[in-house]
């Protein structure tokens, strides 16, 4: 198993998408990359911390690879803009890798060099050494599973689950491929 910490905007988005991708067997949301011990998500979201609002995927390395968890990344949020996701704005909302191994940068380097030429802007995600991760209130937990008919959900969330199944749909559960 292999684990990897990325944040692109609010954690339900990439959670859900990550839930929903062959080989992934673990998706935590959290906080990552902050100054502040143990923060809540009321202290998350003022932006006073530095954290970002992460997930951290524990994926199967021999069903998916990290290049495939780091492609559907940079489909599923833009990369582009600086501290926000939409709507979504602030240091939290930054797009971010923070890698456990060397192995792992060097990946994430060539992905980012390679999903550049797919963007008008320059992409301005963060790579940095994952530090402590904190794990968010349970109820941010398995969040678009649970809400679903949530209007942040089905405004925000579902469309980009739906972007993952359309462009990656080998990838998805949801295929009915294993």
């Amino acid at each position: 198993m292999e684990t990897i910490t990325l944040g692109g905007g609010c954690f339900w988005c990439l959670e859900a998408v990550y839930d929903d991708m062959r080989g992934v067997v673990s998706v935590e949301s959290g906080y990552m990359g902050g100054h502040v011990p143990d923060p809540t998500y009321r202290a998350v979201c003022t932006g006073s911390t530095g954290h970002a609002e992460v997930v951290r995927v524990t994926f199967d390395e021999t069903v998916v690879t990290l290049r495939d968890v780091l492609e559907v990344f940079f489909t599923i949020h833009d990369p582009t803009t600086l501290n926000r996701q939409g709507n979504d704005v602030g240091t939290q909302y930054r797009s971010a890798i923070f890698y456990e191994t060397e192995a792992q940068r060097t990946v994430a380097e060539e992905v980012m060099r390679e999903m550049a030429q797919a963007f008008d802007d320059p992409i301005v995600t963060e790579l940095t050494p994952a530090v402590e991760f904190f794990i968010a209130e349970d109820y941010h937990q398995e969040y678009f599973a649970n809400n679903p008919y949530q209007p942040y959900c089905m405004f925000v969330v579902s469309p980009k689950l739906s972007k993952f199944r359309k462009k990656h749909a080998e990838m998805s559960k949801a295929s009915g491929m294993k």
